[in-house]
């Protein structure tokens, strides 16, 4: 028999449910904010029941999964919580939209060391406020304490966003055609890309975030912006014009994102000359004396989205998309070629 003393409890090891239960009953009450049609359960039970919408007649499914890589980090050292859960969002439901779906349902997974409700609010209010934005519904997920895993209060997050779309009209890139144009819709900064580089950048030259101004604002203000969502104004787009094919510029930036949609033998042909980078692109290529074409595989440098279109509908797309709020323009062509080069730079 064990002597008293020697007992040890689950809260000793590390893990507190009563802390557990708190944030899930607050989760639970703000994310009523987030519900659509279809949610037949709502959080706290051991898995998320939701109905298809009725309007769909051959729905498909669309998953997705993603994080926010080493923004996350930046995010801890500076203790801005809230953008990050925007974030975490927002690089699940662009991936979504990109095939023509809606997105539905968003779950999320958060893991500490040691949970601390002062930090993971803001995080859940962030991915409440990301919701909202797409029109996605907020219905559950997963906290775990994990004591020893992670330092302090550090802690991770993964997304997970379920869509829907009809059969016949999925957006694959399978009618592009030589001559079809490229638009570019604009990003709202570094979106959650390229962090692994910024934050070396700022170890290297000892620069304090808060402090350090680039055109007259703070350099924090650049790298906490939340990612852009786009979704809500691309259901309208696709509603009235025919896209073809639409690239979220996330990880591997250009060079990477484009020729994933790309048909064989085909090049995208990127005017480098039709838009500026905004300040935070060119400082940070200051400050690592990385090449152009680097920064263009690991940036987005201003744009977030690309969508392909037949050339006769160029200028009424991009007059809706900045009717509605976004700023369009055309940035390039996709052409016929044998090159083993998808993407090309030209002024």
């Amino acid at each position: 028999m064990l002597d008293k003393k020697s007992i040890i409890n689950y809260k000793d090891a590390g893990v507190n449910i009563d802390t557990s239960n708190l944030l899930v009953k607050y989760i639970k009450n703000i994310s009523k904010k987030t519900n659509r049609p279809g949610i037949i359960s709502s959080i706290g039970g051991f898995s998320a029941l939701c109905q298809l919408p009725n309007k769909y007649v051959e729905p498909v499914i669309v998953t997705t999964t993603d994080g926010v890589g080493s923004k996350l980090l930046l995010a801890m050292d500076e203790k801005h919580y809230n953008s990050i859960g925007v974030d975490l969002v927002a690089m699940c439901v662009n991936d979504i939209v990109v095939c023509g779906a809606e997105p539905l349902f968003f779950l999320d997974y958060y893991s500490t060391s040691k949970l601390d409700v002062n930090i993971a609010r803001p995080v859940m209010q962030g991915i409440v406020e990301g919701c909202i934005n797409s029109g996605c519904s907020f219905i559950g997920g997963e906290t775990a304490e994990i004591p020893g895993m992670y330092f302090n209060q550090g802690f991770d997050l993964a997304g997970f966003c379920i869509g829907v779309v009809e059969k016949s009209k999925i957006i694959n890139g399978k009618e592009i055609n030589d001559g079809d144009a490229l638009i570019a819709l604009s990003s709202s900064g570094l979106h959650a890309n390229g962090y692994s580089l910024i934050n070396k950048i700022i170890k290297v030259n000892q620069i304090d975030p808060a402090i350090k101004q680039i055109n007259k604002k703070p350099l924090i203000h650049y790298l906490i912006k939340p990612t852009r969502i786009y979704v809500k104004n691309i259901l309208k787009l696709i509603k009235i014009f025919n896209i073809k094919a639409m690239i979220h510029i996330t990880g591997g930036g250009f060079i990477e994102n484009i020729p994933r949609i790309l048909p064989d033998n085909t090049q995208a042909i990127i005017n480098e000359s039709s838009w500026s980078w905004s300040p935070i692109f060119n400082w940070i290529q200051r400050k690592s004396n990385i090449n152009t074409l680097e920064m263009y595989r690991t940036f987005n440098c201003g744009v977030g989205m690309l969508l392909v279109a037949n050339p006769i509908e160029v200028e009424k797309i991009i007059s809706f998309m900045n009717h509605i709020g976004e700023k369009a323009w055309k940035i390039g062509i996709i052409e016929n070629s044998y090159s083993k080069e998808r993407v090309v730079f030209k002024q």
